[in-house]
């Protein structure tokens, strides 16, 4: 059910849009963002704010890598995955992460802390490879750069 600070966002979101339905990627980010993943109910809910039927915000979500349609730990790690990224050492590096962390690709930590997700590119080809966490981008990774890195974020 969305809650009346999300219906409150939804139309400050709505009141910039032609439509109410070019703003569904924002309005599936505005429940993320309240909620930390879209479920299939609040799908149905937001598909009535915005008249679309659930299919259609599903076909969105569904495509639209940023929205996480099952629960996720607090900090998401998306790592690149691209043909650059291979050449320069996502394996290595994904191992080490799912190593250190005890997850694979898809799953959270025990604590909830981290989900570790693959993207297929994050557009840093030249400095490969690379990851993201809650939106910031890091690059030229090594196992020692990416243990400096993941500490700050148990804090």
């Amino acid at each position: 059910m969305l809650t009346d600070d999300m219906k409150r966002d939804l139309l400050a979101e709505l009141a910039h849009s032609r439509t109410s339905q070019s703003a569904c990627i924002e309005a599936m980010q505005i429940v993320q963002r309240h909620l930390g993943w879209v479920s299939d109910e609040t799908i149905c809910d937001i598909a009535e704010f915005l008249d679309m039927t659930p299919e259609e915000l599903d076909g969105v979500a569904t495509f639209y890598n940023h929205i996480y349609r099952k629960p996720v730990g607090r900090h998401v790690i998306l790592i690149c995955d691209s043909v650059c990224c291979w050449i320069m050492g996502y394996r290595g590096l994904r191992e080490h992460i799912t190593s250190r962390l005890g997850i694979d690709l898809g799953e959270t930590t025990k604590d909830g802390l981290f989900t570790m997700l693959p993207i297929q590119c994050l557009g840093a080809c030249d400095k490969a490879p690379a990851l993201m966490i809650d939106g910031k981008l890091y690059t030229d990774l090594t196992a020692e750069k990416f243990d400096m890195l993941i500490e700050s974020y148990r804090k």
